[in-house]
């Protein structure tokens, strides 16, 4: 799986969890705090997108991420 993939399942995901986004155009740079995703919500898409790559990465693995793009690069860089 590329970064592209990963990329594209946080997203899926993101519409998922909150809906209000479904029509938004995501870029690498988006933050999910900055588009209204609070704790729990960024916390259950990262944890949706790891089971559908079938992956167990630590939560505070990915704490350090500051945007989608990088989120998707912390992921690719452990699968």
């Amino acid at each position: 799986m590329n970064q592209a993939e990963i990329f594209e399942t946080i997203v899926r995901h993101t519409r998922e969890v909150v809906p209000a986004l479904q029509a938004h155009r995501f870029t690498l740079t988006d933050s999910l705090r900055e588009l209204g995703a609070n704790s729990v919500d960024r916390a259950d898409i990262i944890m949706m997108t790891l089971e559908s790559l079938a992956l167990r990465i630590p939560l505070s693995t990915m704490a350090k991420a500051e945007n989608i793009g990088e989120l998707a690069s912390i992921i690719h860089a452990r699968a």
